[in-house]
């Protein structure tokens, strides 16, 4: 595997890498082994492998998508094969097919699809296949893994040191003339019962496994595939939309499965995911794709003109303190969070308009509590000076799943 760097030497070093590919062993692993598995294969310190993933990690996640194939490509060191060949019937491997399936969904947004990976994220990958095969370029022919053996049923057998020629213990010598072998002089006395061998245990004919379940998943890859790459093409296209084709994807597999006494494997998917699509439907995330912004964020203006329209957020706290603002004046803003807490503070002397919801979750509002599905309160709210004209807040807060909270201050 050294010397010039040509087409054949590149198919040589991927086709050889694949064959003697590292094994993920179970001692010393922090998630799954892999870079454990890297580290053992060609002798060098895991550390340094786990710093270079963690390195690419930063490369809009360049790091986890390695690590994710690594996970689904390298065989734990007790297994046949591995995760991503057993799922399509190559071999055992102890990673259970629903584990499986989830590592294969999740590398679809490890891509970059979901996010904007850009020239980092190509960088990031390009980097770590290249250090990949440049280090089993030089260093393939250290702790290479054993070839496989094959243990044939055989009867015991004697050499003759002499000829240098094998004889089992089953076949009679040259010179019986009666060809009885050994074993067959041993006659029980007479007035002995005759023991008779045991019969062996019937052989039982493995069933053979229905291909329902192998076929369904990979229908569901697709399906996930398509809606991944089609969906800034097509706004139908929405994680829920695409829930509910897997969902159905696995009901029809379990459907033919009925029939050809296969798919039993799809139950354990189909329960909880299908729980997960029954409560997005409940819950109506409206305005949660309208928003870019993950995490937290918080805002103190200054004056009216600061208060923006629409503060939002896909998941995170939102956090809006209006305290600050003139003692005249309208303001009007609705602060949403499709997964999180909403948290807005008025001030004490402010008339409020105020709307405040939960799709699922609590609210505290204005000294008025609610939780459980869609609490809700809508109501004027004068400020403590009770006089006429001043500062007047028109506040919408809700959110899809979490907590709503507005106070003075």
């Amino acid at each position: 595997m050294s010397g010039n760097l040509t087409a054949a030497n590149v198919e040589e070093t991927l086709k050889d890498f694949w064959a003697s590919r590292p094994r993920r062993p179970h001692r010393g692993r922090k998630i799954a082994g892999v870079a454990e598995g890297i580290a053992e294969r060609y002798r060098i310190d895991p550390v340094i492998v786990r710093v270079a993933f963690v390195a690419m990690a930063l490369c809009n996640g360049a790091g986890v998508f390695i690590y994710l194939l690594g996970w689904l490509g390298l065989a734990q060191e007790d297994d046949e094969v591995s995760p991503v060949e057993a799922l399509i019937g190559r071999g055992r491997s102890s990673t259970p097919i629903p584990l499986t399936v989830l590592l294969c969904l999740a590398v679809f947004p490890a891509t970059g699809f979901f996010f904007d990976g850009g020239f980092t994220m190509v960088a990031g990958v390009l980097l770590s296949v290249g250090a990949i095969f440049l280090l089993h370029r030089e260093r393939g022919a250290l702790n290479r893994p054993a070839p496989t053996t094959t243990t044939a049923f055989a009867t015991d057998q004697v050499t003759d040191m002499g000829q240098g020629q094998e004889k089992t213990a089953d076949t009679p010598p040259a010179w019986d003339p009666l060809g009885a072998a050994p074993f067959a002089w041993d006659l029980p006395e007479p007035g002995q019962p005759v023991v008779k061998s045991p019969e062996p245990p019937p052989v039982r004919r493995r069933r053979r496994k229905s291909p329902v379940t192998g076929i369904t998943l990979g229908a569901v890859l697709l399906v996930v595939a398509g809606s991944v790459i089609a969906g800034p093409y097509d706004n139908w296209l929405t994680p829920l939309h695409t829930l509910g084709l897997v969902v159905g994807v696995m009901g029809l597999g379990l459907l033919v499965g009925a029939f050809t006494r296969g798919g039993r494997g799809l139950i354990g998917l189909v329960i909880p995911l299908g729980a997960v699509a029954v409560f997005a439907t409940m819950v109506n995330f409206g305005g949660f794709g309208d928003s870019d912004r993950l995490g937290d964020f918080s805002d103190k203006p200054a004056t009216i003109a600061d208060v923006q329209r629409k503060y939002d957020t896909r998941a995170g706290t939102l956090d809006l303190d209006l305290t600050a603002l003139p003692n005249s004046g309208t303001v009007e803003t609705e602060v949403y969070a499709g997964v999180g807490t909403v948290q807005v503070t008025v001030p004490k002397n402010a008339d409020v308009d105020v709307r405040c919801e939960a799709e699922v979750g609590s609210v505290q509002c204005l000294g008025k509590q609610s939780d459980g599905r869609a609490p809700a309160f809508d109501f004027t709210s004068e400020g403590e000076d009770k006089l006429p004209g001043g500062l007047k807040i028109v506040l919408n807060a809700h959110t899809g799943l979490g907590e709503v909270v507005v106070n003075r201050g």
